[in-house]
């Protein structure tokens, strides 16, 4: 295990030598994963779906593609909890790593078959969750008190790596679809994959391993459970029955089945749980104490306060994720060359994080420290919301020429990517370290899959937006704006977000910061 070390009276912190096969793995991970995810959109619109009608089959390509992600950061909660209970992060990466692997290659084997095709996304959807927490919750592992000062250094790096994967998936991919087809375009992902695999096992003698915690009466939920169900004369059980009504509202929202489908349904009864629940446990909180520790109560109510955070920036990722979905639709309606494909654009917003990221760092922030400007954290976060809805309003406008008939080049894409680019290396890499460190230290891969959970919520926004406006009545009232459908739903999506940003402010200046790294040995 790395230790800091005295330097001319000064301790100077080393980095843990075992953080390059993570990064390493990483890298290939993010590769395979970005490699079909975005080309899943084109390839479902032009071969997968072919036997639908021609203008039903761009919203079911949306539904499929935002339904897969919800997938995705649904299960990082199963991959937090296997993690923090019983297997251990390493061991949990490790299994659901070759689950991941089986399912890129029901991809490449089932490119004609709608099932053996549906059932690979959810392998994919299983492995690429139940890891997602996990891995970046491990390179948290591997520092402690005496070297956590180069832990944001690492995780900015992490997210570069990240990055790195998918500009050269984003550009590559779609050329290898439509040239090679797609069995040999989701075939490279899963090889890459494998490769991440086996890096990934190559430096298990090497990793800090942190023990899954043993079964606490004291954990979490039973802290919460006590809150909410034990009685004090003279008090009204108002959270038990808040509480009570999230989960009558989430077998509720189960009727919505045949509406928003199974899994939007599900995600929202979720929601309504976690939301409710979460209120109803925040308010009666205190009456744990006395029954559980005083380090416990105050723990839970940490994650509570962590779990607003997370809440608020859910708007964010309802529009950046669009980027793969209603960006490549918007510009398949753009002027380009015969040669470029309306996916390669994604392209633009790995290369654009791996620039920012240092230009952030290295100039941006020093900068404005220098002008007495500190940007903390929650600012960032806060302003990367802000970000993301001004790119969006820029789209929506750029929508509204397209309607009108005007031709604009593909080009001008770039400024909403920059935008929301921006936004993101504010919210994304600033929020991996902002949810380590303020997690207690027994559930940091939960609080990490909380963090992911907010994305599956996100797209959750999405699918409900979208089966809005399949109502006629609906659609007719955007008419009467005199915008299109698509349109309105842009700067639907800009307000979402710029709101989510003014509340994250007002909640951002209340927020009591913590430091729950582990102590160095």
């Amino acid at each position: 295990m790395t230790q800091s070390v005295a330097v001319d009276g000064a301790e100077k912190a080393r980095m843990p030598k075992q953080i390059p096969y993570i990064i390493a793995n990483e890298g290939c991970e993010r590769f395979s994963f970005y490699g079909m995810r975005n080309i899943l959109t084109p390839f479902l619109i032009t071969s997968l779906l072919l036997s639908m009608p021609e203008e039903l089959r761009k919203g079911m390509a949306k539904e499929v593609f935002h339904t897969f992600v919800i997938g995705v950061y649904f299960f990082p909660l199963l991959g937090g909890w296997l993690a923090d209970r019983f297997f251990g992060k390493y061991n949990t990466v490790f299994w659901l790593s070759l689950v991941y692997c089986c399912g890129h290659a029901c991809l490449a084997i089932f490119e004609n078959n709608r099932n053996g095709f549906y059932t690979g996304l959810f392998l994919i959807a299983l492995g690429s969750g139940g890891i997602k927490p996990l891995v970046t919750s491990f390179v948290g592992d591997q520092f402690d008190q005496s070297n956590r000062s180069l832990a944001q250094k690492v995780f900015d790096g992490f997210y570069w790596i990240i990055n790195f994967g998918s500009f050269f998936a984003s550009l590559l991919m779609p050329i290898f679809l439509k040239e090679f087809g797609a069995s040999i375009a989701f075939g490279i992902p899963g090889l890459l994959m494998l490769i991440a695999t086996i890096i990934f096992w190559s430096g298990r003698t090497k990793y800090v391993h942190v023990a899954p915690a043993p079964r606490d009466p004291h954990s979490f939920l039973n802290v919460v459970r006590t809150a909410l169900t034990t009685d004090v004369p003279g008090q009204a059980k108002s959270g038990y029955f808040m509480a009570v009504a999230g989960a009558l509202l989430a077998v509720g929202s189960l009727f919505l089945i045949p509406k928003v489908g199974i899994v939007a349904a599900l995600c929202l009864a979720l929601v309504l749980v976690l939301g409710f629940g979460g209120m109803g446990a925040w308010m009666q909180l205190e009456r744990a104490r006395g029954i559980h520790p005083d380090v416990a109560v105050d723990g839970v109510r940490s994650v509570l306060r962590i779990l607003v955070v997370f809440a608020l920036v859910t708007p964010f990722w309802s529009l950046f994720d669009q980027k793969a979905s209603t960006w490549v639709l918007q510009a398949d309606q753009m002027t380009k060359p015969s040669w470029f494909q309306s996916a390669q654009m994604q392209a633009l917003n790995p290369l654009l994080v791996m620039l920012l990221i240092p230009f952030n760092n290295l100039v941006l922030y020093p900068l404005l420290k220098r002008s007495g400007v500190e940007l903390t954290a929650l600012r960032r976060m806060g302003a990367g919301i802000a970000f993301a809805g001004l790119a969006w309003i820029v789209v929506g406008f750029m929508q509204l020429a397209i309607d009108g008939g005007n031709a604009l080049e593909i080009t001008w894409q770039i400024l909403p990517y920059a935008l929301l680019t921006f936004g993101e290396v504010l919210v994304s890499t600033t929020g991996l370290e902002f949810a380590y460190s303020q997690a207690p230290l027994a559930m940091k891969g939960v609080i990490m899959s909380f963090w992911n959970l907010s994305v599956t919520i996100g797209n959750l926004w999405v699918l409900l937006a979208n089966s809005s406006v399949k109502s006629e009545a609906v659609t007719e009232q955007i008419k009467s704006t005199g915008m299109s459908v698509t349109a309105f739903q842009m700067f639907f999506f800009a307000g979402f977000a710029l709101l989510a940003a003014f509340l994250f402010s007002l909640y951002a200046r209340s927020y009591p910061m913590l430091n729950n790294y582990r102590k160095a040995d």
